[in-house]
């Protein structure tokens, strides 16, 4: 039943999908979809605004106005839900991996190979020593991430860095994910989980320039409190062009 109460509105204007009031919204009602932030749910909303402190760009805001009744019972089925969720393995992918297969290595030369146009590259080392890099597929107990010091890169840096191998990869453990398509409430459990067990020695966080990146340095930090540890923490940001802007 709907009756005049205050809930949550976002303007799409504003919203530039950046994630931050996700996690601050206990009852689970935000998420990001299409790139924005949609609540998903008017039951789900209590109409608080904890929200809104979050938003870097002010698009949230408390209303008064028909919607639906929040309804409590509703948000603990919903949270439980989508914890459950959150628990079940990975599934395997179309190409055979899977979270569960762990492999770690040795950095190794690639040596030359033939392009298609012809001509030959020339060798190139590769600093990578763990699989998998992904931050949703890497388990909190993998033997590579015990007193590690740790890479948290956003996905679109391995292509705009050209020094990532040999100045930032060298000697530390990636893990690569998309502050903004990817569910940030759940990679800072994630993060909680190893920061608590694994003893990370220290945190390099690799960032575009783009708004939504600054969302990866705050859930690598979030995950730190939530795991009730001080771990030294240096953020790199770099531009589309590769280049270094701040670190």
């Amino acid at each position: 039943m709907k009756i005049a109460r205050k809930i949550i509105e976002i303007d799409d204007q504003l919203c530039n999908g950046c994630g931050q009031c996700v996690p601050s919204c206990a009852e689970g009602a935000l998420q990001i979809i299409n790139g924005k932030a949609r609540v998903i749910a008017e039951n789900l909303c209590d109409g608080l605004g904890a929200c809104l402190g979050e938003c870097p760009t002010g698009a949230l805001q408390v209303v008064e106005r028909q919607a639906e009744e929040f309804d409590e019972h509703a948000v603990k089925k919903y949270l439980s839900e989508k914890e459950k969720t959150a628990k079940e393995k990975e599934p395997a992918l179309a190409c055979g991996c899977s979270s569960q297969h762990i492999q770690t290595f040795m950095p190794s030369t690639s040596g030359c190979r033939q392009m298609d146009n012809g001509k030959k590259t020339g060798s190139r080392v590769s600093a990578l020593t763990h699989w998998p890099i992904q931050i949703r597929l890497v388990p909190a107990n993998a033997s590579f991430l015990k007193n590690a010091d740790l890479l948290v890169a956003a996905d679109c840096t391995a292509v705009a860095y050209a020094g990532l191998h040999d100045e930032l990869l060298a000697g530390r453990v990636i893990m690569m994910g998309c502050p903004k398509f990817d569910d940030k409430e759940l990679y800072v459990q994630k993060f909680a989980e190893i920061f608590s067990k694994a003893g990370i020695k220290s945190i390099t966080v690799l960032i575009m320039t783009v708004p939504c990146c600054s969302g990866l340095p705050w859930i690598v930090k979030n995950g730190m409190e939530a795991a009730g540890v001080n771990i030294p923490i240096n953020e790199i940001m770099i531009n589309p062009q590769g280049q270094v802007i701040c670190r």
